[in-house]
C-alpha cells in the first residue's frame, strides 16, 4: 500500500503540473483524445485551438478574482437523448446484481452538458437490457481537485469500477496493480474487430489494460476555396511528398489585396504530433517497439525531419512563424482569414469547421519513403479497476466493452466524436473522413516517461525548422539523455 500511495502521489503531482500547462475551461462537449497531455517541464502554453490539438480535458484552476464577477446565467439542461425500445446493448452473463461505479471526466448529471447527455443515454441503454445492474456515474472536473478526487477513489479500491482517464496516466495505475487486464475478456470477435495497433498501444508487458474507445488521427485539412481560387486540382489520395510540395508551392501566393497565402502550416508543440507524419513517413519511430530504446536518431528519422524543415527553409511554403504558431492562429488563418491552404491536425477540429459551413476536406498525409500511409494520434480508452469479485469484474468488463462498441453508436446518436477503435464502428460526417486513417495511425507511447521525452524532443525539432540545427544534430543530441530516462523506468 505504501508503494501505491507513493506512485499515486506522483500521479497527482503529474496531473497538477499538467493543469498548470493547460489554460481554459472545461469543454462543454467531450473532446477527442489529445495526442498526449502537455508536459509540465516546459512553460509552453497549450494552444487555444479546435479540439484535440492538445489536452482539451485538462483545465487550470482559475485565480481568485479581485472582485465578484457578474452573475452568469445557468445554461438550460440538454434534453435527454432517446433510448431505443430494444437497445443493442448486450445482456451480461456475469450474474452480478448490484451497482457499478463509473467515473467520467467532465460529466455533468441530468443533461448538464453534452458529456452528461451522451453518457446518461449510453448507460441507460446498457441498464435497460441489464435491469439487475445499476450504474452510478460520477463526474470529476479537469482541475487539480478533480484529479485528486479520482486518484484517491482509485487508491481506496471501492468507489471506482470503470473509468475514463488520459492515456498517459494508465501506466502509473497499471504499475500499482489498480487496473485489470482485459485479455481474458476479449472474445475472438473483439480481437478481429479492434485494430491491432490499438490493442498493442494499451498493452503493458504483453497484456492489454484498457478497452480502446476512439482515435483522433492526424489528417491533412484542405481549404477548398483556396484550391478553387488558384485553379489547383485536388491531388490523388495516395499523393506523394513530392506532389504535396508542388501543390503547396502553387497555393503559396500574394492576393491583390496584399494578403500572403501559404500552402501549408502545422502546430509544432510539445503536446501534439500534428507534423510528425513527415518523420514517421520515412519509416522512423521515436522509440523501439518495446519502448526501451530511443530510435529517432536513425537515417530515416533524420531524413523525415529534414523534409519537414525543407517546407520552410527550401520550398518556402510555410508562414514565417512556422514552428512557433499557436493553434488559435492556425485555426483562424485556415477558416476565417483564408490564408492557409493546407494544414495537418487530428479529427477534432473538423466538426467545428463543418458546423461553420466551411468548404474544406481532409486527405491522408502524403506518402513518403516508407511507401505507405502513415499518421499519428492519441487514443481514448476505458479501463476497469482491479476488482476481486469475479461476477462484478465480468459485469464491469461487459460495460467497458459496450461503451467502446459499434452497438453503443447505434443506441446513442452522436456518441462517437472521433473514429472508433473498432472496424465495425461507423461515425457521421465529418468525423468519417478520418476513418481510413485509423489503421495507419501511430499511437504515441503510453509510458510514464513519454511526457518527459517529447518535451526534450520538441525544441530540437523547432530548432531544425528555424534553421538553427541540422536534422542530424537535433535528433542525435538527445539520444543519451532519453536512453537514460528509459533505462531508469524499466
Amino acid at each position: 500500500m505504501n508503494h501505491r500511495r507513493i506512485s499515486l502521489g506522483i500521479l497527482t503531482l503529474l496531473l497538477a503540473s499538467l493543469l498548470a500547462a493547460c489554460g481554459g475551461s472545461t469543454p462543454a462537449t467531450p473532446a477527442a483524445e489529445p495526442t498526449s497531455a502537455p508536459a509540465a517541464a516546459q512553460p509552453t502554453a497549450a494552444p487555444a485551438a479546435p479540439e484535440a490539438t492538445a489536452a482539451p480535458e485538462a483545465t487550470a484552476a482559475a485565480p481568485e478574482p479581485t472582485a465578484a464577477p457578474a452573475a452568469q446565467p445557468t445554461p438550460a439542461p440538454l434534453e435527454p437523448l432517446p433510448i431505443p425500445d430494444q437497445p443493442k446493448a448486450p445482456v451480461s452473463t456475469s450474474g452480478f446484481q448490484g451497482t457499478l461505479q463509473f467515473w467520467v471526466l467532465g460529466y455533468q448529471p441530468n443533461g448538464g452538458n453534452r458529456t452528461g447527455q451522451l453518457m446518461d443515454a449510453a448507460v441507460a441503454a446498457f441498464t435497460k437490457n441489464n435491469p439487475d445492474i445499476k450504474v452510478e456515474i460520477t463526474g470529476y472536473t479537469g482541475d487539480q481537485a478533480g484529479f485528486t478526487k479520482l486518484t484517491q477513489a482509485v487508491q481506496g479500491g471501492q468507489a471506482v469500477d470503470v473509468f475514463r482517464l488520459p492515456s498517459d496516466i494508465l501506466p502509473l495505475l497499471v504499475n500499482d496493480g489498480l487496473v485489470a487486464p482485459i485479455d481474458d475478456f476479449l472474445t475472438e470477435e473483439d480481437k478481429a474487430d479492434i485494430y491491432p495497433n490499438l490493442l498493442q498501444a494499451v498493452s503493458v508487458d504483453g497484456q492489454a489494460y484498457a478497452w480502446p474507445l476512439w482515435v483522433p488521427p492526424v489528417g491533412m485539412y484542405l481549404n477548398l476555396d483556396i484550391f478553387e481560387e488558384r485553379g489547383v486540382e485536388l491531388p490523388p489520395r495516395d499523393w506523394t511528398y513530392e506532389q504535396f510540395v508542388e501543390i503547396a508551392k502553387q497555393l503559396t501566393f500574394t492576393r491583390d489585396n496584399g494578403d500572403q497565402v501559404y500552402g501549408y502550416t502545422a502546430l509544432i508543440d510539445p503536446g501534439v504530433v500534428n507534423a510528425w507524419s513527415f518523420i514517421l513517413g520515412e519509416g522512423a519511430l521515436p522509440l523501439s517497439p518495446d519502448n526501451k530504446t530511443y530510435t529517432f536518431d536513425t537515417p530515416e528519422a533524420i531524413s523525415g525531419l529534414q523534409k519537414l524543415a525543407d517546407l520552410a527553409l527550401v520550398h518556402k511554403v510555410t508562414p514565417p512563424d512556422f514552428g512557433a504558431q499557436t493553434g488559435a492562429d492556425i485555426a483562424s488563418g485556415f477558416k476565417d482569414r483564408q490564408v492557409y491552404a493546407m494544414y495537418s491536425e487530428p479529427s477534432g477540429a473538423s466538426s467545428g469547421y463543418a458546423a461553420a459551413g466551411m468548404n474544406f476536406d481532409v486527405w491522408p498525409m502524403p506518402i513518403m519513403a516508407s511507401g505507405r500511409h502513415q499518421t499519428a494520434g492519441g487514443i481514448g480508452l476505458i479501463s476497469v479497476a482491479a476488482i476481486e469479485d469475479e461476477a462484478k469484474l465480468q459485469a464491469a468488463m461487459d460495460l467497458g466493452r459496450y461503451l467502446t462498441s459499434a452497438e453503443v453508436g447505434m443506441d446513442v446518436e452522436g456518441y462517437y466524436l472521433a473514429p472508433g477503435a473498432r472496424r465495425s464502428v461507423k461515425v457521421d460526417a465529418p468525423i468519417n473522413k478520418f476513418e481510413s486513417l485509423v489503421e495507419s495511425c501511430y499511437i504515441t507511447p503510453i509510458i510514464t516517461e513519454w511526457p518527459q521525452i517529447r518535451t526534450i524532443l520538441h525544441p530540437q525539432i523547432q530548432n531544425v525548422i528555424f534553421g538553427q540545427l541540422s536534422a542530424e544534430e537535433a535528433l542525435k543530441q538527445p539520444a543519451e539523455e532519453i536512453n537514460m530516462i528509459l533505462s531508469m523506468g524499466s
